[in-house]
C-alpha cells in the first residue's frame, strides 16, 4: 500500500495539541521522515500496535492514558527509540520518563533542528569494529557484539538497543573509566546538548539487569567523580 515505507524513517508522534502536532510533522516531513500522528496515548498504541515506528515522540501530559503509561506500554512491545517531551521545568518529569524506558527527552519549546539531530543520533548504528572480539566475557555476563545478544550465567537478558550500546562501550574500555561524557559522545552521539542525567538513569537500568544486587552492583561500577566502568 506504501511501497516507500521500507526505505523511510517512520516517526510515531504523540502531541494532543494540535499546532504543536502540525509544527513537528512538517519539521520532520522537511526530513525526509514518514510521519505518523496520534493525538492521544490511546491513538498512540493502536498505531503502534498496528503500523510499528521507528522512533517514537511521545508528549508528556496526554488526555487520559499519560506519557509516562504509554512509554511503558511501548517499551514492553520492543526496543524502538524513544524520546519523552515535557513543558514542565521539573526535572522529576524528565527521570520518571527515562525510568519508564524513554531513551531520551526534549523540553518544550524545542528547535525542530535539535529534534532532528537526536532523532538522527538515536538511530545511529555503532560501525562495525573489526577489532573488536566477537564476544566479550566480564564475570557472568557475556556479550556477543555481533549478534546483538547479552547473557547472564547462560540466560538472555533482554536490554533495549541503548542499553546494550552503554553495556558494550564500557566492556569495550577493558575496565577504564568512562566519564558522563564520553559515554553521551559514544552511545548517543551527543556533544553539547547531552545531559548526564540520560547516561545515570540508563546506568540504573541496566543494574536492574546484569547485577546480582543492583543495589550493590558488582560489575557496573561507579567511580566516584569520574564515571563509570565495568569490572570482572
Amino acid at each position: 500500500m506504501r511501497q516507500h515505507l521500507t526505505m523511510t524513517t517512520k516517526i510515531l508522534t504523540v502531541e494532543d495539541d494540535e499546532r504543536i502536532r502540525t509544527a513537528v510533522r512538517l519539521a520532520l516531513e522537511e526530513e525526509g521522515w514518514e510521519v505518523a500522528e496520534t493525538a492521544s496515548g490511546e491513538e498512540a498504541l493502536n498505531s503502534f500496535s498496528t503500523d510499528g515506528a521507528d522512533v517514537v515522540l511521545i508528549d508528556i501530559m496526554l488526555p487520559g492514558i499519560d506519557g509516562f503509561e504509554v512509554c511503558r506500554s511501548i517499551r514492553r512491545l520492543g526496543d524502538v527509540p524513544i524520546v519523552m517531551v515535557t513543558a514542565r521545568s521539573d526535572s522529576h518529569d524528565v527521570v520518571a520518563g527515562l525510568e519508564a524506558g524513554a531513551d531520551d527527552y526534549l523540553r518544550k519549546p524545542f528547535d525542530p533542528k535539535e529534534l532532528s539531530a537526536r532523532i538522527r543520533a538515536l538511530l545511529r548504528r555503532t560501525r562495525p569494529d573489526e577489532t573488536r572480539p566477537t564476544r566479550i566475557q566480564i564475570g557472568r555476563i557475556e556479550i556477543l557484539p555481533d549478534e546483538g545478544v547479552v547473557r547472564y550465567e547462560g540466560n538472555q537478558v533482554h536490554l533495549t538497543r541503548t542499553e546494550f550500546r552503554l553495556l558494550l562501550e564500557l566492556a569495550s574500555a577493558e575496565g577504564k573509566v568512562l566519564s558522563r561524557e564520553d559515554l553521551l559522545e559514544q552511545v548517543w552521539g551527543y556533544d553539547y546538548f547531552g545531559d548526564g542525567r540520560l547516561v545515570d538513569v540508563h546506568i540504573r537500568r541496566l543494574r536492574t539487569k546484569v547485577e546480582p544486587d543492583p543495589a550493590n552492583p558488582r560489575y557496573v561500577v561507579t567511580v566516584r567523580g569520574m564515571g563509570y566502568k565495568l569490572q570482572p
